[in-house]
């Protein structure tokens, strides 16, 4: 296999397409970039913003340039030596009506060829909760009608713009209806043809037989005889429902609580040659050279569908997973991938940068202020009862369903009570059990989670024998599906319970509420990231490093200044408390109480200070009043504490909106000037943390992911901030300005950091894929404030020094502490590496010896990294 030495993200669509990112090769190129790594490419819903709604799973996307604008970048890729990398998702797909194998269900039920390719429950129509309002009310207030979809060539059930095609039986009672030519030669042919000759049937004959515009009218008419169009609906395959009843209710299995993406089942071995059919020939052809899997967790059965992955692409394809992994866990041995996309690596950061003292003083005052959601775990319980007893509500009563045909002798709601606790009580995403012993691993987690849970109920004969399901102590298909489901929901439960609920509610410091990160967790420090590094280089040294991706929640460079709240707590703390009283004016008083509340106050203000812009013109902030707006609404919705997506509360939305725009009126001057006087130590702070997670991402275990333009500095929130576009041409002629790092400016002067990291990593492909990872000590007045390590592998090393918790250390405009700030810091050297040695980042000569003096290294420049002359 050869091994990516860097990655770099780029986001189809919002203007990205082939053509473009051919333009971009030789700018990566030059950066010192292996493998372009994109978002999904293959067609998706007309105007998706993200490419992961996938409708034809076998074409690439027209809207990004098709097959023939594919061919041209990787021929691009190829001329430059680069490879490339696809995001791909074989979990769910879009259920929609442009998906032309769910149109194709639609129409046909379970007789449809590809009823399977979808996880639905045929024990009743498929459910479709497309409806504003419930189905009695729709009809009767005309929203639902009959109508020909003509690009298509049947007949539909019209409700907006959506076309539900319906069931070819019903044609029948349409044509006695209607009385047309047309429609009774449709329904005749119906009877005979079904899959892709019924679709070309019906448009043959729609096309060349009577008047369009006069059957248009003539269905029209017929919709208005209600009790026809229900009778007719009632013969449908599926039915309209309410939106918000698909909380409790759905007969598919769905991405999340995303009713639009219907779930795969891509362990059907029929069903998985269906989906991968492209993807696998563009790897075998040599257009593609690795594959990054999307939300692993939801599959059935992760491990036999990567075994079956891996026999289809080969040894050589590079493949990772998208998998977040919990506090002690670690990626299952034998599943045949190089590592995750490395979410685990911005956790191990945030044990670096976030300092310990100083965030006990931000807990003290933040929980002064957010009253019970001042609680992590507390909150963290809260939000999983919510999504088990609310948001997946239909999913856990179906499991309670088929633990109920199991155990008839058991009442419902004891099964009910015991499996919500069981879910609730999860402390990882899922188990892999799919038959046979459990690993160790899973071993764990499960007698882990019992010991909770028993001690709390009252009766523990219900959760025994959940447990021995969830074991695979009891055999039979519905244990296994039992046990199978229950794996694909704990994920879900666990990822919209923390990262989109409790991440908005426990808002003690925004930094440490990452992707993959633990919140309440004290900080390690070096010690525990360099165990990190350690354990990460023995069990998957070629996954990604990541310092952001599409799905963070927050730009790496905006988290970098915000860790640094952490060193200054008091100074934040104090400021908070000021700045609450200068924009008081700005509060409401609704009938649920105070908007914003305090706690809503304290996200916004490090929220602003994460985005906040060093050239701040007080003249021009629309654009940063309109970014925090709308941060603020998907904030509070996420947060669901005074209304969420399904329940909006348009009154609290608009006060809150309202108060965070307020903030950056140019009006606001007191609060503005002050606010830019105190955010300054933590905006050089975050300047030196953002280039030493940089060196740190380089040259730590793992092959490092450059996201879209964080190779310059990102300072973006949460989606769709986070997928802007990128202004490369910028970032291009900064890439060819030459000159001393000190005339750089900081965002430059990031990228020059990363074109260097990268470039020695193609020099040494070896010392970064296979080398070891050796902690370097560090003595003297200030060995706290530097961590240094070495890459070794036989005899290339390099050696790595990076500045943390400098906050208050730094001079205006400087990104580094002068020799005066380091005295007698240095680095210990091992003897290995004694020799003559020069600094990458300067260029300077580091003199041979058993120590690196920090003050000569690190008193002139941000970082160090060090290789031998």
């Amino acid at each position: 296999m050869t091994l990516p030495t860097a990655t770099y993200r780029i986001q189809f669509r919002n203007g990205m397409t082939f053509d473009r990112a051919c333009d971009l090769v030789p700018y990566l190129k030059t950066l010192g970039i292996s493998h372009l790594y994109t978002s999904p490419i293959f067609t998706a819903v007309s105007g998706s913003t993200h490419g992961y709604d996938v409708t034809d799973a076998n074409e690439i996307d027209p809207t990004l340039g098709g097959r023939a604008g594919f061919e041209r970048l990787t021929e691009s890729l190829a001329a430059a030596g680069m490879g490339l990398i696809l995001d791909i998702v074989p979990n769910h797909m879009a259920a929609s009506p442009e998906n032309g194998w769910w149109r194709d269900v639609l129409a046909f039920g379970r007789q449809s060829a590809y009823a399977s390719h979808f996880d639905i429950d045929w024990s009743e129509p498929l459910t479709l909760p497309q409806l504003g309002q419930d189905f009695d009310r729709a009809l009767a207030g005309g929203e639902l009608r009959i109508a020909l979809d003509e690009t298509h060539g049947n007949f539909a059930l019209g409700y907006f713009e959506t076309l539900l095609p319906l069931n070819p039986t019903s044609y029948g009672a349409l044509a006695n209806r209607l009385d047309d030519p047309v429609a009774t030669r449709m329904a005749e042919a119906a009877a005979e043809t079904s899959g892709e000759d019924f679709n070309r049937t019906m448009r043959d004959i729609l096309f060349e037989g009577g008047d369009r515009a006069i059957l248009q009218q003539k269905l029209e008419e017929v919709s208005a005889d209600l009790d026809f169009l229900r009778n007719l609906l009632e013969g449908q395959h599926w039915r309209l429902t309410h939106w918000k009843d698909a909380a409790r209710h759905l007969s598919y299995r769905r991405f999340f609580e995303v009713t639009g993406l219907v779930g795969t089942r891509v362990e059907d071995p029929a069903v998985f040659e269906d989906v991968h059919r492209l993807v696998i020939e563009l790897v075998r052809h040599g257009k593609v050279q690795g594959l990054r899997i999307d939300h692993v967790d939801g599959l059935a059965e992760p491990k036999a569908y990567l075994d079956r992955l891996r026999e289809a692409v080969g040894p050589d394809t590079y493949i990772v997973v998208e998998k977040i992994l919990g506090p002690g866990e670690v990626l299952p041995e034998n599943w045949p991938v190089a590592g995750t996309t490395g979410y685990e690596f911005i956790a191990a950061l945030s044990e670096l940068f976030i300092e310990s003292s100083g965030l006990r003083i931000l807990d003290g005052a933040y929980r002064s202020l957010a009253g019970e959601t001042g609680n992590l775990e507390e909150s963290r319980q809260i939000a999983k009862r919510l999504m088990v007893e609310r948001n997946f509500a239909g999913e856990t009563d179906r499991l309670v369903s088929i633990a109920a045909g199991i155990f008839p002798e058991l009442k419902r709601d004891e099964i009910a009570t015991a499996l919500c606790e069981l879910l609730i009580a999860f402390p990882v995403y899922r188990t892999y059990g799919d038959g046979g012993p459990l690993s160790w691993q899973d071993a764990a987690v499960l007698a882990g989670t019992a010991s909770q849970v028993l001690p709390k109920l009252d009766d523990r004969s219900a959760c025994d024998h959940v447990l021995k399901l969830l074991e695979g102590k009891i055999e039979g298909d519905a244990a296994h599906a039992f046990r199978i489901r229950f794996q694909q929901l704990s994920g879900p439960v666990m990822a919209k319970a923390t990262e989109d609920t409790l991440f908005y509610r426990y808002n003690r410091l925004l930094a440490a509420n990452e992707v993959g990160g633990e919140p309440g967790k004290a900080p390690g420090g070096m010690e525990e990231f360099h165990r990190r590094m350690a354990e990460r280089a023995r069990l998957q040294p070629h996954g990604l490093s990541a310092s952001a991706t599409h799905d963070t929640k927050r730009g790496e460079d905006a988290r970098a200044r915000l860790y640094a709240l952490s060193e200054g707590a008091d100074v934040f703390a104090q400021a908070v408390e000021r700045w609450r009283d200068m924009n008081r004016p700005w509060l409401q008083e609704l009938a649920d109480g105070v908007a914003p509340e305090p706690n809503v106050e304290w996200m916004l203000y490090q929220a602003l200070a994460g985005i906040w812009p060093e050239d701040f013109d007080r003249g021009r902030t629309e654009e940063l009043r309109e970014r925090l707006a709308d941060y603020a609404v998907k904030a509070v919705r996420e947060a669901k504490l005074r209304g969420d997506w399904t329940e909006q509360n348009a009154a609290y939305e608009e006060a809150v909106t309202t108060y965070a725009t307020a903030l950056v009126a140019p009006e606001n001057d007191a609060f503005l000037e002050d606010f830019e006087r105190v955010l300054q130590p933590f905006i050089a702070a975050g300047y030196l943390n953002s280039l030493s997670q940089t060196l740190l991402k380089l040259t730590a275990p793992g092959i490092p992911d450059i996201y879209q333009g964080a190779e310059g500095f990102d300072f973006s929130l949460v989606d769709p901030d986070n997928r802007r576009p990128v202004d490369h041409e910028r970032l291009a002629a900064w890439l060819d300005e030459a000159g001393p790092i000190a005339k750089l400016q900081a965002a430059a002067l990031k990228q020059r950091i990363v074109a260097i990291g990268l470039q020695l990593r193609q020099r040494y492909v070896d010392l970064f894929a296979r080398g070891d990872y050796l902690p370097l000590k560090v003595t003297g007045n200030r060995r706290d404030h530097v961590l240094a390590f070495a890459r070794v592998h036989k005899s290339d090393f390099a050696i790595v020094a990076a500045p943390r918790l400098m906050f208050g250390w730094l001079d205006p405009g400087v990104l580094f502490a002068g020799p005066e700030f380091w005295e007698d810091t240095a680095i210990a050297v091992p003897s290995p590496l004694h020799g003559l040695k020069a600094d990458l980042v300067t260029g300077k000569t580091i003199e041979p010896g058993g120590s690196i003096s920090v003050a000569a290294l690190l008193g002139s420049q941000p970082v160090g990294l060090i290789t031998p002359l």
